[in-house]
């Protein structure tokens, strides 16, 4: 798989708190938001040679950013490629948009101009959509293990 590719030379981390650490750390680094991934991970690794990144979850878990009103997906393995404002390549994240449409496969996460506040989801067709920045921000008051 790409996450056994990248294995090799990666720190790799195990715990829900050191996962939570360290993956806030590296989106912190990004200038991305903290909050972009607020599941319950079991495995983080990071090899920064290649700019690659992974989480796992035990199973495939939803979360819902709720100042925006969104649910998200998050597969067992979740994986990007990672730059300065950017993960590339993800795979393993979903948006529902409308009740009626299907899960849509987000592709690339990025903040093209930080003075503007928001944050861009692209599909594999090219297609975008904007939100605000804040949304992602960590939720500092959550109680751990409670789902949102």
């Amino acid at each position: 798989t790409l996450i056994e590719n990248h294995r090799d030379a990666a720190e790799i981390y195990h715990g829900e708190a050191l996962c939570k650490q360290k993956i806030c750390e590296l989106l912190e680094e990004l200038c991305l938001p903290k909050g972009l991934f607020p599941t319950e991970i079991v495995e983080f690794g990071c090899n920064r040679s290649s700019g690659f990144a992974w989480a796992k979850h035990k199973k495939q878990v939803q979360h819902k950013f709720k100042s925006i009103n969104k649910n998200v997906s998050y597969d067992i393995e979740v994986a990007a490629y990672f730059e300065k404002r950017r993960l590339r390549n993800v795979t393993g994240v979903k948006s529902k948009e409308l009740l009626l449409w299907p899960w849509i496969t987000i592709s690339s996460i990025f903040i093209e101009d930080p003075s503007s506040g928001k944050i861009t989801f692209q599909v594999s067709n090219g297609m975008s959509r904007m939100l605000p920045t804040s949304a992602f921000e960590l939720e500092e008051n959550k109680v751990l293990g409670q789902e949102n």
